[in-house]
């Protein structure tokens, strides 16, 4: 009996169709989660313009955002709640993206700005940009300044006999934040009482003052559209160092990249509305957990998660104990800490099982 043997072309063509299949379905996969995310998007922007001290209905508050004019609605829309409520979900989705790129870099889905003491040192140097009266302009260098300068110490301290280690970057970064915190302390002690107040408030995370967020929607989009064209790259390196090498990942540059672009994501979010914790934590983990593991979706429906979230947040901030507002930083602890226990619990339950 004769076995027909296929040339090695037509197994090399029927591979490649294979795994082209294979790559539409997986890309196919997160499409509906997207989808869902920016409808939910959509949902919790309409839900903010709508409540606070004077309740609106869906219907009014379409005719606002279509008709603003110099009618009330109109004017507690466009002046009140949709600068705060945008700015909300421009920070959201600028915290979430940089998460999503500290963890790839880090290699745990633990590392956020925050642990890191990234949100610290940018917290430091702009508030002493606002205690010797300067502008915003130098409020953003100073957060950009203190966000790199942070993400420096961090690697510079971590970096031992063996390189860089995963647990050796986070517990350095849980020291420098604590370190961070301390400085925040003793600046808040030798300020004028004047200025103390509204500095707390801001450590606080506060939109209370938020604007149109233009240049902080731009620097989402700049950035996310950088961490998409390396996304491909990202999903190599998310494997290790020797694997994306061996792929032909310029990994010494990827990871430099990754670092600055991180730092200006999380700069720009404590320069816009202050330190607020937990959401590029919970928001790219939670993504996770739904399935996603291509960073180019990861990176997009992260972003419209982490905005969604905290535009409640704040929502709820605003409203809770009304008409007093609490800071959103405050409310995102409160949902974030017990999430972030349950997470780390999972995550241990899970090894032990293992």
């Amino acid at each position: 009996m004769t076995v027909y043997l296929p040339p090695i072309w037509a197994l090399s063509l029927l591979t490649r169709q294979a795994g082209e299949c294979n790559v539409v379905e997986n890309m196919a996969k997160p499409i509906p989660l997207i989808i869902f995310l920016a409808a939910l998007a959509v949902l919790a922007m309409v839900l903010a313009l709508s409540i606070g001290s004077a309740q609106l209905s869906f219907t009014q508050t379409l005719s606002a955002l279509v008709n603003p004019g110099e009618s009330l609605h109109g004017n507690i829309v466009w002046q009140l709640r949709l600068p705060r409520a945008s700015s909300a979900f421009v920070v959201g989705g600028l915290l979430a993206a940089s998460g999503v790129l500290m963890q790839v870099l880090l290699r745990n889905p633990l590392a956020d700005p925050y642990i890191l003491g990234v949100s610290g040192g940018a917290a430091v140097f702009a508030l002493l940009a606002i205690m010797l009266g300067a502008g915003a302009f130098f409020i953003s260098a100073g957060a950009f300044f203190g966000a790199v300068l942070s993400m420096l110490l961090v690697f510079a301290l971590a970096h031992g006999v063996g390189g860089w280690n995963t647990l050796r970057l986070l517990l350095t970064g849980v020291v420098i934040a604590a370190g961070w915190g301390a400085v925040i302390s003793f600046m808040l002690a030798i300020s004028i009482n004047t200025r103390v107040h509204g500095m707390l408030f801001w450590m606080m995370g506060d939109l209370s003052h938020a604007d149109i967020p233009l240049w902080g929607g731009a620097v989402l989009v700049f950035g996310l559209c950088i961490a998409l064209m390396v996304g491909r790259s990202l999903n190599l390196l998310a494997r290790g160092d020797k694997q994306a090498q061996s792929l032909g990942v310029n990994v010494g540059r990827l990871r430099i990249l990754l670092y600055f672009l991180s730092s200006l994501l999380s700069a720009t979010a404590v320069t816009v509305a202050g330190s607020i914790g937990f959401i590029g934590l919970l928001a790219p983990h939670l993504i996770r957990l739904c399935g996603v593991v291509d960073h180019r979706f990861l990176l997009l429906a992260s972003v419209l998660f982490g905005g969604t979230l905290l535009v409640l947040a704040d929502t709820l901030a605003r409203t809770l104990i009304a008409p007093e507002q609490l800071p959103v930083g405050v409310v995102t602890a409160l949902l974030g800490v017990p999430l972030y226990l349950f997470i780390l619990n999972r995550g241990m339950a899970g090894g032990a099982e293992r």
